[in-house]
This record gives C-alpha cells, sequence and structure tokens, in this order.
C-alpha cells in the first residue's frame, strides 16, 4: 500500500529488455519516440541517434504496417553497426499481425487493448449478455497466446499500452467511459500473461486528462496488487501538447505519480522533436529522486480520505477562498521606491486573486485587486484608522510563531502560516475559534509533498474545515524557467488530484518575471482541470502515422484561436486516439490521409477528408458558427 507521507518506490519485477533492465531497483528508464515514416530506414536512425544522444534509453517508431515492421530488421541492423545498444519498440494499432512481425525485429512491441482484437471503436451502444463477453474474452486469449510465444521466442518484451482515447466499444459499454473501465482494459491482457507465465511485461495507461491519468494508474497499481502483479509501469500524459503548457501538463500527471513511487520508465509527450522530451523526462525524474532517503514524516491519514477516489476536501469559504469556489492563486510583489506594486497581465483571467506586499500597501491600489500584507504591519493601518475604507480588499497574514495574536486583529479573513509540526495544540484550537483563517501550508522538508498532505490530513482529523493554499518556494534564474516549471507543477500534482487545494501560491528566489510565475500558477491548476484561464490544446506529439504537418498546424491553430477562453481544441495526427482522445474536447482536428483532415465537434465528425490548405478556416468557422 502507498505510504501517504514518506517517500519510497513501488515494488516491480524485473524485466529484460534487449540490453537493459527495467523495474526491480533499476533506475526509471527515459525513452522517446521517432517521427519519421518507419520505412525511411536512414532518417529513423539520424532522429534515434538524436534521441539516444539526448538520454533516452528506449526508442520508440510506429509501426502501422507489415512493411514498417519489417523494416525494423534494417533500422536495428544500423543502429546497433553503429554501436548503439538501445532497445527499439514497435508501435502497434489495429492489426495483430504486424506485433508478430515487429517482435522478431524489436526488443519490445507495445500493442493497444482497445484495438489489438476488438474493432475500432464507433462509440455504439452495444449491449453484450455474459456469455457473448466472455465469448470476446476466449477471442484475445486466442489471439493474444501466438503473439505471446512469438515473443517467448525471440526474447522480446511487451507493452501494454491502454489509450484513455482507444478504448474499445466493447470495455465503454460495460464499464463506462471510467479510470474502472481503463483498468480492465489492461486488466484483460494482464491475466493471459499471467496464465501463459509470460514476464517480461510492462504497463501503460495514458490519458490527456491529468485526473483520468493519475486516478486510472492508482487503480490499477490497487488492483494488480489484489490479483499479486508486479509489473513494472510507463508513466506519461498523453497529447499534452507543446511548450511550457506541455511541460506543466505532464509535470502534473507524471509527477502525481512518481512523488508516490510509482513508475518505472516514462515519456513526456510534447508535440516537438523528439529529443526535446528527453531533458524534460529527466529533470523530473531527478527531482523526484531527491525525496528518496527522507526524513520520517509522521502522519496520520484523514479517515474521510480515499486515495483510489478522492474528492474535494469540504471546507467552508472564507473570502473567494474554499467551499465550491475554484482554487486562487496569490502572488508575491514588492513595491519599487515610489510604493507601486504593478501586475502586468496579458490576460485578465491570469490576474492573481491576492497580492502579498509584505509590510507595506502600494500607494495607489490597483481596482478589483486583493492584497495581503503582514499582520503587524496590518494592526498599525488599523491603529491609525486607515483599514476601515479597505475592507474586503486587505487581508493580514500572521507567521505560526503569532498564533496568539490572530484575536486581537479584527479582519473578515485572515492568512496563517502553518508547517506541519507546528505546536498543533496551540494553532488547533486556534483554528476551531476562527473559522475566517486560511492555512497557508509550508514545507522545506526533503519530500515537501509528504510533510504538506500530513498538515491536511491532520486538519481533517481534528474536524477542521478551514481552507488551504500551499505555498512553494524555489530558486531559479530567468535560465532555469522551464525547471521551476516542472517542479512547481510536480510538487503540486498529488495535492490537486487528491482534492487538497483551495489555493496555490508560488514564490520564487530569482530573476524569473513575476508574470511568469502567476501564468505557471495559472497553468497548473488548469492542467489538474481545476480552474481554466485560456484555451487548452490537446496535441498529439506526432509519428510516422502523421500525414500533415503537425507543428506547423498546431501554431496557425493556436493564434488564430488563443483568445478563445475555456476552449478545448484537439489536434490529433491521426485516428489512432483522435476521436477517443478528445472526449472532452470541444473540437478536434484529427489527420485522415496525406494532407486530408477531418473536423470534429466533441466525437463527432462534422466534416470529413478536407484538404490541408483550407482544413484551419474550416475548423474557426465551426466554431465561430457554434459561438453565434
Amino acid at each position: 500500500m502507498i505510504d501517504l507521507f514518506n517517500y519510497q518506490r513501488r515494488k516491480s519485477t524485473e524485466i529484460h529488455i534487449g540490453a537493459i533492465d527495467m523495474g526491480g531497483e533499476n533506475p526509471i528508464r527515459i525513452q522517446s519516440m521517432t517521427t519519421t515514416d518507419t520505412n525511411d530506414t536512414e532518417a529513423c536512425v539520424e532522429q534515434a541517434e538524436r534521441i539516444i544522444k539526448a538520454g533516452g534509453e528506449l526508442v520508440r517508431l510506429t509501426t502501422q504496417g507489415t512493411k514498417e515492421a519489417e523494416n525494423l530488421k534494417n533500422i536495428n541492423a544500423s543502429l546497433r553497426a553503429k554501436g548503439y545498444l538501445t532497445p527499439l519498440v514497435a508501435d502497434v494499432h489495429f492489426n495483430p499481425k504486424v506485433a508478430d512481425v515487429a517482435a522478431r525485429y524489436a526488443e519490445k512491441v507495445r500493442v493497444n487493448p482497445g484495438n489489438y482484437v476488438d474493432p475500432a471503436r464507433k462509440f455504439i451502444k452495444l449491449e453484450y449478455t455474459d456469455e457473448e463477453y466472455a465469448l470476446e474474452l476466449q477471442k484475445i486469449e486466442d489471439r493474444f497466446v501466438p503473439f505471446l510465444n512469438i515473443c517467448k521466442e525471440n526474447h522480446t518484451a511487451i507493452r501494454i499500452g491502454v489509450n484513455h482515447g482507444s478504448l474499445s466499444d466493447r470495455i465503454r459499454n460495460r464499464y463506462g467511459d471510467t479510470p474502472e473501465g481503463i483498468v480492465e482494459s489492461c486488466m484483460e491482457f494482464l491475466r493471459i500473461c499471467k496464465q501463459q507465465d509470460f514476464k517480461d511485461v510492462v504497463i501503460s495507461i495514458k490519458s490527456s486528462n491529468t485526473v483520468v491519468m493519475v486516478r486510472s494508474v492508482r487503480l490499477l497499481v490497487d488492483t494488480m496488487e489484489k490479483e499479486d502483479m508486479h509489473y513494472p509501469l510507463h508513466l506519461g500524459v498523453t497529447e499534452a501538447g507543446e511548450g511550457e503548457d506541455g511541460r506543466i501538463k505532464s509535470a502534473v500527471g507524471i509527477g502525481a505519480l512518481l512523488a508516490d513511487g510509482i513508475g518505472d520508465t516514462i515519456r513526456v509527450s510534447l508535440s516537438e522533436e523528439p529529443e526535446a522530451e528527453v531533458p524534460v523526462a529527466r529533470h523530473l525524474v531527478d527531482y523526484i529522486g531527491r525525496k528518496a532517503g527522507q526524513t520520517m514524516i509522521p502522519g496520520e491519514a484523514a479517515p474521510y480520505f480515499d486515495w483510489l477516489h478522492p474528492v474535494r476536501r469540504k471546507t467552508h469559504a472564507v473570502d473567494i477562498i474554499g467551499g465550491e469556489q475554484v482554487p486562487v492563486v496569490i502572488a508575491s510583489r514588492s513595491a519599487d521606491k515610489e510604493q507601486k506594486c504593478a501586475v502586468v497581465v496579458s490576460n485578465a483571467d491570469t490576474r492573481p486573486d491576492y497580492l502579498y506586499t509584505g509590510q507595506a500597501l502600494p500607494q495607489e491600489l490597483q481596482k478589483q485587486q486583493k492584497y495581503i500584507i503582514d499582520f503587524d504591519a496590518y494592526a498599525h493601518l488599523a491603529s491609525e484608522g486607515n483599514i476601515e475604507n479597505l475592507k474586503g480588499r486587505v487581508f493580514p497574514i500572521f507567521p505560526y510563531n503569532a498564533t496568539p495574536f490572530i484575536s486581537q486583529v479584527q479582519a473578515d479573513a485572515k492568512f496563517l502560516v502553518l508547517p506541519f509540526g507546528a505546536p498543533s495544540e496551540e494553532y488547533i484550537a486556534c483554528l476551531k475559534a476562527h473559522p475566517e483563517v486560511v492555512v497557508v501550508c509550508m514545507s522545506n522538508h526533503q519530500n515537501r509533498l509528504g510533510e504538506q498532505r500530513a498538515l491536511v490530513h491532520e486538519l481533517s482529523v481534528n474536524g477542521l474545515t478551514n481552507p488551504v493554499v500551499f505555498c512553494q518556494m524555489y530558486r531559479h534564474s530567468e535560465k532555469e524557467k522551464s525547471d521551476f516549471q516542472l517542479e512547481a507543477a510536480a510538487d503540486m500534482g498529488a495535492l490537486m488530484i487528491d482534492g487538497l487545494t483551495d489555493g496555490i501560491w508560488l514564490m520564487n528566489d530569482g530573476d524569473i518575471p513575476a508574470e511568469t510565475v502567476d501564468e505557471t500558477a495559472f497553468g497548473i491548476l488548469q492542467a489538474a482541470r481545476l480552474r481554466t484561464s485560456k484555451t487548452e490544446y490537446i496535441s498529439c506529439p506526432g509519428c510516422g502515422r502523421t500525414l500533415y504537418d503537425l507543428r506547423e498546424t498546431i501554431a496557425k491553430i493556436r493564434e488564430a484561436t488563443k483568445g478563445m477562453k475555456g476552449l478545448k481544441i484537439g489536434i490529433m495526427g491521426c485516428i489512432v486516439n483522435g476521436p477517443g482522445e478528445m472526449a472532452d474536447a470541444d473540437y478536434g482536428y484529427v489527420g485522415a490521409g496525406p494532407n486530408r483532415v477531418s473536423l470534429y465537434r466533441k466525437q463527432v465528425c462534422i466534416e470529413r477528408n478536407i484538404p490541408q490548405e483550407v482544413a484551419v478556416e474550416h475548423l474557426l468557422a465551426l466554431i465561430k458558427n457554434d459561438r453565434k
């Protein structure tokens, strides 16, 4: 069972993939996937080399047909001739015969349970009797066992790779579009592997929705444990996108699981060059790995908390924080010589809800902006009669050793900075007497997640429903902006998925612009589906199946729709995950053939096989017409 408060890696079985081992005591492996045509040996070898030189330990290639699968032999031979032993992974969809061929030439083969034997989903309603359902399972076994035998003969490992976007109609009709259905799709194949004593198996469950991805993997870990299975796990947020958004979204989902010790290999899927994914994955693994060997945290889990089915912690509202309200963003600002404290934002939706300005307020308060100042500065303003006209706009913050002063200061909302381990008798009594207090949870522990979880659970154990804002502190220069964003997103991942987050306050001691810190906070909340502040792009990284210029198209769509707040737009290279992964997207742009595109509203195809040159214009027309 997962220890909520103390980091330790999940115990998994060791498997063999060509020249490397995975799981067990082995390090977490980093991988990426080529975007080249698998029939083009030279291009694939060149791109694989770039991935390997960047630090990739496995290289995956799409094998949509037998021809591509057979060419893996040439690609493999070329890489070995250059002295590279990095295992190759064949990515197979829709055609199990391709998997049979690929197993002879790749060190690992990924198969997708959603389309390995089940037909391509049509999102139709089908009713199965228990007998009919059992017959379908027998079809899977009859087809899957011969493949496993080929893998045994060739010492080929496999990945059972479930994608939320490609669940079969059979699974969706029996279990719904749920984590339970996602897990069962995987377990059907794993039970056959166990029955056949096939051990070189790694599993992945991916989704573009970080909440679905994390909850499904947690449920899979629990389900496997109950059935005495301990296979290693591959982590990834599929269709994460590109740039800062893609990195933040990946770090929220992957970080939430890594922080709980789950994961034996990861891939960060970005709509960029594949080698760009590797340093992002490496930083995530190294950062979370620092939790190892931590000082023990004596946390006690709240009785209401269910790690497998988390719900938002029950809190009462204080000002605009807690209750049913979306999580807030607090930001720090220092006043300049003229006591001005500007908030520069390009988007009003990423304006912090509260600004902390230390010992003094700026001379000019911005309209609709709330402020937090140190409690003694607040008391001084009150003593001079200067606080009455600022009610509802300015609030005091107390360090935990100033808890006795809380009752002496009058304010509609107050903030109390609390670390886990502060004298609980004192602060528990204070919070019970002062429901107007918002807890600001900070930690300097090696495992800050463990301590921050422990404090919130301690509040709940004692019946306290005060809202909690998590304050995360970093020290990065502007050139380390990506590291800052990855670390902040990873630290907040599990806290948000657990339902503990009423607000986020990011601090950075460095020259990263304050506006970037603000945007990162809002981006993290959006990545966890807690608060929407801008358009979300669910875009795949592309692969050899992509038959149009994916990155150019993404840039064009982003530019044309960047002002459309709240929209989710899926941009997919092909139909493997297209309509399914866009389940909660408003619109989809999906590759249908060479330079041809189909447009979707939700999961319904609106226009088919549009020439790529006009497809973006057709998408914009569809959106604008709907918005009328």
